[in-house]
């Protein structure tokens, strides 16, 4: 059987675990913005593309040349600009979009869920269309089969709570273990999805200080507040049967 083809478009931490997982599948093709990437991902058996996307208009922009060539297409760029501050990116994203060319494919952009209000409540998909999500929507527009995926606060390998400055420990934590966003790309690759929204995020909420705890192996003797800002996963979970590998925030470091 031959493989297929999956571009990464911004190979970062995300698009490295990404292709680790679907390397045995699929033929990675990436972009990246440096050589000694380029040479890196080369290095690993994957295709290297060297592409900038910066925030002014590149006239010289071209549509990427193996798209043609690419059963799906992952972007991993952030177009949305610093939570708060209004950065121009406009001419970054038609640059996006100049690249993809006219790419008929699966599409996935990851986005955030960052996109819903700083609000004490528990939020689903629907309370956020895409179309209202200007960061998401600019896509949409030119390719309508793109799946958003709305990701929590990243985290797996060092990426632990413990070994950030934290403040406010009693807000309850939306987080994702980067080997669940795997998961749910490679179900989605393989159910041929198309234009949905998910929410990837781990299904259990317990405060920053309960996390912390956890992982320095202290126990936490504080209440949790029963209510907070929650993203819900319910959407994934119900359209896929999407069980959780690391189904709590507690436990990631294990």
């Amino acid at each position: 059987m031959m493989n297929k083809n999956l571009g990464i478009i911004g190979f970062g931490w995300l698009g490295n675990h990404i292709a680790e997982r679907l390397s045995n599948r699929y033929n990675i093709f990436a972009t990246t913005t440096t050589p000694s990437k380029a040479k890196d991902l080369s290095a690993k058996g994957y295709h290297a593309t060297l592409v900038n996307f910066p925030d002014k208009l590149d006239p010289e922009m071209k549509p990427w040349d193996v798209a043609k060539d690419l059963d799906a297409i992952i972007i991993s760029v952030p177009f949305s600009g610093l939570r708060g501050a209004q950065i121009q990116m406009n001419d970054k994203r038609q640059n996006l979009l100049n690249f993809l060319g006219d790419y008929k494919g699966q599409l996935f952009l990851l986005s955030s869920t960052g996109v819903y209000p700083e609000t004490e409540q528990n939020f689903t998909e629907a309370d956020k269309p895409a179309q209202e999500v200007e960061s998401e929507n600019f896509i949409l527009e030119q390719f309508p089969q793109t799946n958003i995926l709305r990701l929590a606060g990243l985290m797996g390998d060092q990426r632990l709570l413990k070994n950030y400055n934290i403040s406010n420990l009693d807000l309850l934590v939306n987080h994702i273990h980067y080997a669940d966003i795997c998961s749910a790309v490679e179900k989605m690759l393989d159910n041929n999805s198309e234009s949905q929204v998910y929410n990837i995020v781990a299904p259990i909420h317990p405060n920053k200080e309960e996390v912390i705890n956890a992982q320095k192996g202290l126990s936490y003797s504080g209440e949790r507040t029963p209510i907070g800002r929650t993203i819900s996963p319910a959407k994934l979970i119900a359209d896929f049967d999407f069980e959780f590998q690391y189904p709590d925030p507690r436990y990631f470091h294990l």
